[in-house]
């Protein structure tokens, strides 16, 4: 008889991040979301401008910290307010907005190197674009990875191109796949996001992005629901054409086809997103979190479901 929660401490049905520290570090690991002022190809103008047209102005670091503030402060702020819930916890110093890898490595060295002598710091995650990672970047998060535990997450959202071109992503598939081999020929860990609900694709369309990453070496993967939000491109697009925005249950049945496609080793980063409530136009029912991570739990409970499934079949 198969264990339904065989990497879950609370009985989910899919591998969770918690359960995955906990097994690694033996205690507490929480992420401190950093703003390092990096920009982006796609802000300056080397592959366009104006970014993803889903990007907030603060591009995808709404929750990071301040960017003019010391990143030694912005560390020291967040852990505060995270010790008051989880007093003996360790951290990960989580390079959030824009391309955290996209500066000459004196620069990178200059960001990541002060976070790591904080005793209370057990690892870098660092959030990129996987066409800004060169051979010289390459070198150095190599090192990095010797000497603390390191994630490098890239951002995909989805493999189709049409896609890719409606978003303005602005890089390959090709590119994503070289970057993931070559941060795993140096055993580096790698997470991959995704956004369901993009304009105009369908259901099958986001299961395809998983079956695809699913057959990577990829150890982790960061779902995310597409979020509307105020003085974007997507916003201006939503207005003018009104695309269809998924509900939530269509978006809980998205993501558990997505779970049953998934090698259970891969782990759960994020399953859901935080959009900020004052900029969100749409959906609006991505502001009740709580609400979204117990309809999955449920329905793959009344579906008698769990992460892998399908592959369990073949």
């Amino acid at each position: 008889m198969y264990n339904p929660f065989p990497f879950s401490y609370d009985n989910k049905r899919y591998h969770t991040l918690n359960y995955y520290y906990q097994n690694q570090f033996h205690q507490k690991i929480a992420k401190v979301s950093l703003n390092a002022g990096f920009s982006c190809p796609n802000l300056d103008g080397t592959k366009g401008y104006g970014g993803c047209i889903y990007c907030s102005k603060s591009g995808s670091g709404d929750f990071a910290g301040n960017k003019e503030e010391p990143l030694l402060i912005q560390f020291e702020k967040i852990k505060r307010k995270m010790q008051k819930k989880w007093e003996d916890a360790k951290f990960i110093a989580y390079f959030q907005a824009r391309s955290n890898t996209y500066a000459p490595v004196e620069v990178l060295k200059e960001k990541f190197e002060p976070l790591l002598q904080l005793k209370e710091v057990v690892g870098l995650s660092i959030a990129t674009r996987p066409d800004t990672i060169s051979k010289e970047c390459l070198d150095y998060l190599e090192d990095l990875n010797q000497r603390t535990y390191l994630t490098v997450e890239l951002g995909l959202q989805t493999i189709h191109d049409k896609t890719a071109k409606l978003i303005n992503r602005l890089s390959t598939l090709d590119e994503f796949l070289h970057a993931v081999n070559a941060l795993r020929e140096r055993k580096i860990n790698v997470v991959v996001h995704i956004i369901n609900g993009l304009p105009y694709e369908t259901k099958e369309e986001m299961i395809e992005t998983v079956k695809y990453l699913n057959r990577l070496d990829i150890q982790g993967i960061k779902i995310h629901m597409l979020h509307i939000l105020k003085e974007t491109p997507l916003a201006k697009l939503y207005e003018k054409e009104k695309f269809p925005v998924l509900s939530k249950e269509e978006y809980v049945d998205i993501v558990i086809q997505q779970l049953e496609e998934l090698r259970p080793e891969i782990v759960i980063h994020r399953i859901t997103g935080d959009p900020d409530k004052n900029e969100l136009i749409e959906p609006k029912w991505l502001l009740k979190k709580f609400c979204v991570l117990n309809d999955i739990d449920k329905e793959m409970a009344k579906r008698d479901t769990y992460q892998g499934k399908k592959l369990s079949k073949k």
